[in-house]
């Protein structure tokens, strides 16, 4: 039924009956114990769902909040920790985090290697203080060369290659599943749909954990909704963290957009292949140019066996990665 056309146009129409409400803010944004919050301010709240939504942010938003509370407490956690890099993704989903189980039971984790920034650093930092979570920060420069000096004899080449990058993302993993076990925190993952979908991402790096919130979240809605929530809860989100370039800043000047089209363009052609099913030509009557959709369509189809190996997550699109999209693990579909 939820992919009943029929289905989704009703609901289509039935949002069109009410008029969105301007968004509400709170004057005291810092220190979020959780979404509770919202309710203790003197609101005549409307009666209907449809009048407690905003806009489509907001309804997103609280399906992420609802399905992360729901998977962490119901799965016999009362904690959750998060990688944060000072990055959007990261950023979001310590924001979702904080909202559905409250400030005093999320920790952040932010681990500096010698390819971070500085203002990543400070970011993180910032993020994290207004939120008012616990902040651990683990460096993981003498970690990563002690790598480096040990496996020295099996690396091909001393250059930065996609090796020595996956490394420090593994590393990472790895201290955050260390502290999961030692406190009983589940770990988030903070891997959104775009990169997910190409396999712009590292299996046992940042794909470790238990559960990944914006796990069906396109990259330009991930900006959408951080947009949304510093509009609600102005100034939370550091404001360089929704301007600067993405990058792993795995090595020297690195940007996603090296490997990956720009990001409006990404999004539009992954929702047109995964969620429409449309082929290469139709994609390319949207104007498109064919080498970047069959560079896109590449990447997609060979990174199933990624997807099949990381946590799951709340289902927002009509089509998330898992039970609504079938699709060999194992598979030679090329487009040439």
């Amino acid at each position: 039924r939820l992919q009943d056309a029929r289905f989704k146009n009703q609901r289509i129409k039935m949002r069109e009956l009410y008029s969105p409400l301007p968004i509400i803010t709170i004057d005291n944004v810092h220190n979020i114990d959780s979404a509770s919050d919202i309710k203790k301010t003197n609101i005549n709240y409307p009666t209907t769902y449809y009048e407690l939504i905003s806009c489509q942010e907001e309804e997103i938003l609280n399906a992420l909040v609802l399905g992360t509370r729901d998977y962490i407490l119901k799965n016999g956690f009362k904690k959750a920790v998060v990688g944060l890099s000072g990055g959007i993704d990261s950023s979001l989903t310590a924001v979702i985090a904080t909202m559905a189980i409250g400030k005093e039971n999320v920790t952040g984790v932010i681990m500096p290697s010698m390819y971070s920034s500085k203002e990543s650093e400070i970011d993180a930092r910032e993020l994290a203080s207004n939120l008012g979570i616990n902040v651990i920060v683990i460096p993981i420069t003498e970690i990563y060369n002690s790598y480096l000096e040990n496996l020295k004899s099996v690396f091909r080449t001393n250059e930065i290659n996609i090796t020595k990058e996956n490394l420090q993302a593994r590393i990472r993993g790895n201290i955050l599943m260390a502290l999961s076990n030692e406190n009983n925190w589940l770990v988030l993952s903070t891997g959104n749909k775009s990169e997910i979908s190409v396999g712009y991402c590292t299996l046992y790096g940042d794909m470790a954990g238990g559960f990944s919130p914006i796990k069906d979240v396109y990259k330009t809605i991930v900006y959408s909704l951080c947009k949304f929530i510093n509009q609600k809860y102005p100034g939370l989100i550091p404001q360089r963290v929704l301007t600067k370039a993405p990058s792993a800043e795995l090595k020297p000047n690195q940007k996603d957009q090296d490997k990956l089209p720009p990001y409006d363009v990404l999004d539009s052609i992954l929702k047109a292949y995964i969620e429409e099913e449309k082929d290469p030509h139709s994609i390319a009557s949207m104007g498109f140019a064919p080498e970047t959709i069959r560079k896109v369509i590449n990447m997609v189809d060979s990174s199933e066996y990624k997807r099949r190996q990381g946590s799951p997550g709340v289902k927002i699109t009509p089509r998330a990665f898992g039970r609504d999209r079938r699709y060999p693990i194992t598979n030679r579909f090329k487009l040439s």
